[in-house]
């Protein structure tokens, strides 16, 4: 084992926006042991998972694949990258090795050995461990799985743990890109294999995992290096004005939980409740102190599921007259009125989201009273067909415009629309699986390739 190993990562989320570059050819020039970046969320919602696409353009992803593959082949070192085109899904992984395969003969790469896994889940298989009464346990206050969960999902990916990244590894690869994976356990796998303990591993990837968001000022897209050694973890900004603090990096660690002190991966539980964060120079913060907990028992994998609900479309309603904010609710009411008296009030889904009310809070929202002096409604409608889709959002944002109140006599003036017509967006789909799985064997979903490819 080296006395310490140095891991890159360029980006929180690899082709979600494109990687600044200036940071990131600062960290190269500090020879990092491994180049890596985690490339998915579930952030963005359903709809990627069940389409089976991207969320980002795809010459986003290619720039950043680009810019770390080349610089790992130079400095002859791993590149990882988990979650492939933002699901992790069998296409997503097919997607990613032939970008590295074109980038690999366009920069006449020298030979290598890239190696890759799926995450897919076939639906079959959770449906004979239902039918021997195996439960399969919600997150999140979710019921337990049921076969009719399974049937309304068009797709299912299992989180991956370190084991495929670490057996990989271990066949020699190079660059390996990864499917559905935790985050953290990108960057925990090559420290394990390594020989560091688990429990700084998992923190050294829970630091890293969102890249320059750990560092302040905050700045996005930026690079971090994060230094593992037997006694501790220290992170450092990458880029000339940021820097890693005790209070950037402790926040950074409380970030995206309803706990802020654990992190669940494949085999069990990082606690960071009694870590120690100390600034070690001017840009880097050290952290000790944390503790990994492995499960007792079978590993359980946490499953992701999405499925299609309808065909979309979005219509823009603008409302500056006062009179018209202070009753907007009247205003939906109505033109929700009118889609019933068509269409009744099942077999579709029609939404106001009201911006400058309560469209990103909805009942949580604690602010009762709009105090804009004007609003946004974003009408959605949503359908077993596009055309059944399109008129119901229509009439429901068409209608708004007629809308009756009691103390209006005009008959103009309640809204603009930005666009008369509505919109088509992507098909709906909502998350059907939020589930784990007890495995007789961790990498049981996971099957891993290798193959050498360069000149």
């Amino acid at each position: 084992m080296k006395k310490e190993l140095k891991f890159l990562c360029p980006n929180g989320c690899l082709g979600f926006g494109l990687t600044k570059e200036e940071s990131f050819y600062l960290g190269i020039q500090e020879k990092p042991d491994y180049i890596l970046c985690d490339s998915g969320s579930d952030d963005i919602g359903p709809t990627p998972l069940g389409a089976d696409i991207s969320s980002s353009p795809k010459a986003w992803q290619i720039h950043d694949l680009e810019i770390m593959l080349v610089e790992a082949r130079k400095l002859g070192v791993p590149m990882i990258v988990g979650s492939a085109g933002d699901t992790g899904t069998n296409s997503r992984v097919d997607m990613y090795v032939e970008i590295i395969k074109e980038l690999a003969q366009k920069h006449k790469i020298p030979k290598f050995k890239l190696g890759y896994f799926y995450s897919e889940v076939d639906k079959e298989y959770l449906l004979k461990k239902l039918e021997a009464n195996e439960a399969i346990e919600g997150l999140e206050q979710r019921p337990n799985l049921t076969k009719a969960d399974v049937e309304k999902t068009d797709r299912i990916v299992a989180m991956a743990g370190v084991h495929p990244y670490i057996k990989l590894l271990e066949m020699g690869a190079d660059v390996i890109i990864g499917g559905r994976s935790s985050d953290c356990v990108i960057f925990a796998a090559p420290a394990i294999y390594h020989g560091y303990k688990e429990d700084l591993s998992y923190y050294l990837g829970k630091v890293l995992e969102c890249a320059s968001f750990c560092a302040e000022p905050y700045a996005a897209k930026e690079s971090i290096m994060g230094t593992i050694s037997e006694t501790d973890v220290k992170v450092k900004a990458m880029h000339p004005a940021q820097r890693c603090t005790i209070a950037s990096v402790a926040g950074h660690a409380m970030y995206e939980r309803a706990n802020p002190y654990y992190e669940y991966v494949a085999g069990g539980m990082l606690d960071m409740s009694k870590c120690v964060y100390e600034q070690y120079d001017e840009k880097t913060c050290r952290i000790t102190g944390t503790q990994f907990f492995p499960i007792k028992g079978k590993v359980k994998v946490k499953l992701e599921g999405a499925g299609k609900t309808g065909e979309r479309f979005i219509g823009l309603v603008g409302i500056r007259d006062p009179y018209t904010i202070k009753n907007i609710d009247q205003v939906t009411e109505w033109a929700r009125k009118q889609v019933e008296d068509k269409f009744g009030t099942t077999g579709y889904q029609l939404y106001h989201h009201v911006y400058g009310k309560n469209a990103v809070m909805g009942e949580y929202e604690p602010v009762k009273e709009i105090k804009g002096h004007e609003i946004c409604v974003v009408v959605e409608g949503v359908a077993p067909t596009k055309e059944m889709a399109e008129e119901i959002t229509m009439t429901g944002m068409r209608q708004m415009f007629y809308a009756r109140l009691p103390e209006v006599k005009g008959t103009a003036g309640l809204t603009a629309f930005l666009c008369d017509e509505v919109l088509q967006a992507k098909p709906a789909h909502e998350w059907t699986m939020h589930h784990v799985v007890a495995v007789d064997d961790p990498m049981e979903l996971f099957k891993v390739n290798v193959v050498e490819i360069g000149e």
